[in-house]
C-alpha cells in the first residue's frame, strides 16, 4: 500500500516551538515499521516555521519575511532529526520542498512524479514540506493539509493519513462541547459536513479542520481514501494500516 502520512505543528512540537524529541522518534520508530512491512511510506510534515522560531526565541512570525527565515532556520533542525532518526532504523529519508506552481507547472509536476517513483523504487523515505522560504501568496499552497492532499493524488497513493491534535471529525467543537460525537465514516463530504469546519488552527500551524476537510474533498474525488486521526499515539498508525476502525475516514468516491 503507498500511504501518504502529513504530521503537523501540534503533534511535533511542544506549544512554544520547540521540538519534542521523544514523541518524534516514536513516530518515527513505526513509520520505519510500517516500511518495514512492504509498505511504501510519504511523510509531509509540517514543524519548520515553529521550529525555527523556537530556535530564534521569537513569538510566532506575522510578517512573510520573518515567516521565511524561521522556515530556513526550522528547516534544516527537522531534516537533521529525521536523518538522524531514520538512519537509526537503516532508513534513508529524501527531503523534498514544494510550492504550489510546482503542481501547476506541467514540466515541474513530470518532474516531480518521476523523481517520486524513483525514490520510492530505491525504498526512500520522501519527507515533504511547502518552500516556505520562497512561497510567496500567489505560489503557495498555503497549509500542509492541502499539500498532502495533492501529493496524496499526484503519486496515486492508496490512503492520505492527517496526524492533528484531534481523534478525527466531531458533531461538534470537542474542546467546548461535551456532547460531541465523533464520526467515525464520512462517504459523502456535503454541506453538512462542510459546515463542522473551523477557523482556528494552532499556534504555530496554518491547518484546522476547514483545511483538512479541503483535502479529503481533492483526495476522495481521485480514488484516495482520506483518514484524520490523532497523532498523540503514533501506535494507532499500526491500526490504521491493519484496516481497523480509528479517528474519521473520508471514503473515496
Amino acid at each position: 500500500m503507498r500511504i501518504v502520512v502529513k504530521v503537523g505543528t501540534s503533534t511535533l512540537a511542544h506549544p512554544g516551538g520547540l521540538l519534542n524529541i521523544r514523541h518524534t522518534e516514536d513516530l518515527v520508530r513505526v513509520w520505519s515499521d510500517i516500511q518495514n512491512a512492504g509498505h511504501q511510506l510519504i511523510v509531509v510534515s509540517s514543524a519548520a516555521t515553529g521550529l525555527g522560531a523556537g530556535k530564534l526565541q521569537i513569538e510566532k512570525p506575522g510578517d512573510l519575511v520573518t515567516k521565511q527565515a524561521a522556515a530556513a532556520v526550522g528547516q534544516c533542525e527537522l531534516m537533521y532529526t529525521y536523518d538522524k532518526l531514520f538512519s537509526e532504523y537503516n532508513h534513508t529519508v529524501a527531503q523534498l520542498l514544494m510550492t504550489g506552481s510546482d503542481f501547476e507547472n506541467e514540466e515541474r509536476h513530470i518532474n516531480f512524479k518521476n523523481t517520486m517513483d524513483k525514490l520510492l523504487e530505491f525504498k526512500a523515505l520522501p519527507i515533504i514540506n511547502e518552500n516556505d522560504t520562497v512561497a510567496t501568496e500567489e505560489i503557495k499552497v498555503g497549509d500542509n493539509d492541502t499539500l498532502s492532499a495533492m501529493v496524496a493524488v499526484n503519486v496515486s497513493a492508496d490512503l492520505l493519513i492527517l496526524l492533528s491534535d484531534i481523534d478525527g471529525l466531531f458533531t461538534a467543537d470537542p474542546h467546548t462541547d461535551p456532547n460531541a460525537k465523533l464520526i467515525s465514516v464520512v462517504s459523502e463530504i456535503n454541506d453538512d459536513i462542510l459546515a463542522l469546519g473551523g477557523d482556528e488552527g494552532s499556534a504555530f500551524g496554518t491547518g484546522g479542520m476547514r483545511t483538512k476537510l479541503h483535502a479529503a474533498q481533492i483526495c476522495t474525488e481521485k480514488n484516495c481514501d482520506m483518514i484524520i486521526a490523532n497523532g498523540e499515539k503514533p501506535d494507532i498508525l499500526y491500526d490504521i494500516v491493519d484496516g481497523k476502525a480509528v479517528g474519521t475516514r473520508f471514503i473515496k468516491r
